[in-house]
């Protein structure tokens, strides 16, 4: 799609004087430490991360403001982190009411920072201005260094506690200001930093903040590596990158930056070849993971905008109604707002409330989308065919939708490669095990515990879903099985709280064909029942790989590892070792304990830390470009130790 003229965006560089009259006191800080989840959402690995996202976002509201293009992000070899901006600096100068330095203030001061009144920041993301109060509490130490004036100050905190008062050091021929902390491990389940995880983040801040440059770092002993993110086409560059495996309906993204008094539109938008909708939105550079006015801004106008092009075209009569699903399929989208003052729903900010943003998105489509279907009919013609083929697509698929209601008998039914059901009602403590082949289904069925263990067996190889559309998945034996038995419906129509079961468990034997099934059930549940996996449904079971058995004592092996301590503790000599190729090989009473049993058995519970990653990895797995799958093994078969054939 051709790229359309816009209006520029305007300078939004804050012009008024920042200084220590612009820093205001809300609230303590107190509760931090004491009640850490309140403020990261929790003290795991996503809490861990979660503070140098907020130091980095102080960084990109310098950035925002017009003054920062640098940061600079590193995991040092101690494994703490630090992150500096070439932005003004925190303001050093003594608070007028608190009496200490603006900087010991936004470090020790819940809401206490620029982006509260007027003259601090025009626009900001982090946590309502907690951000750096917030990690200084839930650091072990900190130290704090800022480039101002052409001196250079330092402070250093133990576990947000200052040990001194802010000093001058020296001189400094820049600005900025660099946090340089260690998490605390009496507060977080792990201080050890995932390098990907950071990267994929700190990728994404530079996509939305064009020509930012954000470098990473990791200097950690044997594992060095680094990235340099700088992207001059801002969100147009991460479409292209999200629609890089895909064949796209059109030569160019559409591309849309309109700045009004409410605040700044931007959207880029691309049709490609898939059956899926991807639509990612932001608002102040913050990632809205459940959406909100924005994304029904954009989607209300998107359906009403190609139906009105429709009708203008004399494709769609007066009584023809193109639905939302129907515009939405094949769309991959980004959209990023920037308000003054947005509305996040919940602490951790995952969707936004502000209702006055979705009708300057709707007027943004209006005068971007819209307009640009009336200059170019052609291609409003084969977007809108494109929409129609979808809709008779997706009248199809309703009476096969129809067919996979759960139905009472299915209750009760123990039919071969049918629902073998658990007698609980409640299905918080319900789980079902997918099971591949009615051999395994057998024994699962005998060694199952049937008060809360419901077993449906697969007969080989459902649907791979990434390469059909709706209609086609929804003919598949196996998965009207899967949608029936789960009870909550599939795609649009998908409803979390009619599951069920608590839990749903993959298990496959562990081989090559093994994990193929698991790779096909995973793909469907991403792709049609997306919030089993965002609510935390969907788990891997973990069937052992070796039986040791040795002077009538047995040991259960899960890798080539523990194998090898077992061996080492019972010893070599007269050690019989059974390798598992199928879940068949095992008794009911072994795959219980081994496998199925809460007590005894380990289960990997699957999650999508980052959608667009995820969405990437089934597009090169499952699609139907091979080149891309050739170049991910040819990548990665290093990793591969040993493989079964």
């Amino acid at each position: 799609m051709a790229d359309i003229d816009h209006i520029d965006k305007k300078n939004t560089k804050v012009t008024e004087s920042y200084d220590e009259s612009r820093i205001q006191v809300l609230e303590g800080l107190d509760p931090v430490r004491k009640r850490p989840g309140m403020y990261i959402g929790s003290t795991d690995e996503h809490g861990l991360h979660h503070l140098v996202v907020e130091i980095v976002d102080n960084s990109v509201d310098e950035a925002l403001a017009g003054y920062c293009s640098k940061i600079v992000v590193d995991i040092n070899k101690d494994g703490s982190c630090s992150v500096s901006d070439n932005g003004r600096g925190i303001p050093t100068g003594i608070h007028k009411t608190e009496k200490v330095s603006a900087v010991e203030l936004v470090l020790t001061k819940l809401h206490a920072g620029g982006k509260f009144g007027n003259g601090g920041y025009k626009v900001s993301g982090g946590l309502h201005g907690v951000g750096l109060s917030v990690v200084n509490a839930l650091s072990e130490w900190l130290v704090v260094e800022v480039h101002q004036n052409g001196k250079k100050y330092l402070q250093n905190y133990n576990r947000g506690v200052p040990q001194r008062a802010l000093q001058e050091v020296g001189k400094a021929d820049d600005t900025g200001t660099k946090i340089l902390f260690m998490p605390d491990g009496d507060i977080f389940e792990t201080t050890v930093f995932v390098y990907d995880t950071l990267r994929t983040r700190l990728r994404e801040v530079a996509y939305l903040n064009k020509g930012l440059t954000i470098v990473l770092n990791d200097q950690r002993p044997g594992m060095e590596r680094n990235d340099t993110f700088l992207f001059e086409g801002g969100i147009v560059d991460f479409l292209n990158y999200l629609n890089r495996s895909k064949e796209t309906l059109f030569d160019k993204p559409l591309y849309m930056d309109f700045q009004y008094d409410e605040g700044e539109v931007e959207i880029t938008m691309q049709y490609n070849d898939s059956y899926n909708e991807m639509v990612y939105t932001y608002a102040n550079n913050i990632n809205t993971e459940e959406g909100g006015t924005h994304l029904i801004g954009f989607r209300n106008a998107l359906t009403k905008i190609i139906n009105d092009s429709g009708k203008k075209l004399g494709i769609l009569k007066d009584d023809d109604k193109l639905s939302g699903e129907d515009v939405r399929e094949g769309i991959c989208a980004i959209i990023s707002v920037k308000l003054l003052d947005p509305q996040f729903e919940g602490q951790t900010k995952t969707k936004l409330g502000n209702s006055e943003i979705r009708g300057v998105v709707e007027r943004a489509m209006a005068d971007g989308l819209g307009t640009y279907l009336e200059e170019n009919p052609k291609d409003a013609k084969e977007l809108v065919l494109k929409c129609l083929t979808a809709q008779r697509a997706r009248e199809a698929a309703r009476s096969a939708r129809d067919l996979t209601r759960r139905k009472s008998i299915l209750e009760s039914t123990t039919l071969p490669g049918k629902l073998a059901d658990c007698s609980e009602t409640d299905p918080a403590l319900c789980e079902i095990y997918i099971v591949e082949g009615d051999s395994a289904g057998g024994t699962a069925k005998q060694g199952r515990d049937r008060r809360f263990q419901a077993i449906l067996p697969l007969r080989g190889k459902i649907l791979n879903v990434e390469k059909a559309r709706i209609d086609k998945v929804l003919e598949n034996a196996e998965i009207k099985n899967m949608i029936t038995a789960f009870g909550s419906g599939v795609s649009e129509e998908f409803d979390t709280t009619k599951l069920r079961y608590n839990r749903i468990i993959c298990m496959t034997d562990a081989d090559v064909d093994g994990s193929h099934i698991r790779i096909l059930l995973l793909t469907f549940f991403f792709r049609y029942m997306r919030p089993l996996i965002e609510k935390g449904h969907v788990y891997i079971a973990q069937p052992p790989l070796y039986k040791v058995s040795r002077s009538g004592k047995d040991a259960y092996c899960y890798s080539d590892k523990e194998l090898e301590d077992v061996l080492n503790q019972m010893g070599r000599k007269n050690a019989v070792i059974q390798r598992y190729k199928g879940l068949g090989e095992m008794d009911a009473e072994q795959l219980w304990y081994t496998t199925m049993n809460p007590e005894t058995r380990t289960m990997l519970q699957v999650s999508m830390e980052d959608a667009f990653e995820a969405d990437e990895m089934f597009t090169i797995l499952m699609g139907e470009v091979p080149e891309l799958r050739r170049k991910f093994i040819e990548e990665n078969a290093k990793l591969v130790k040993e493989l079964d054939i």
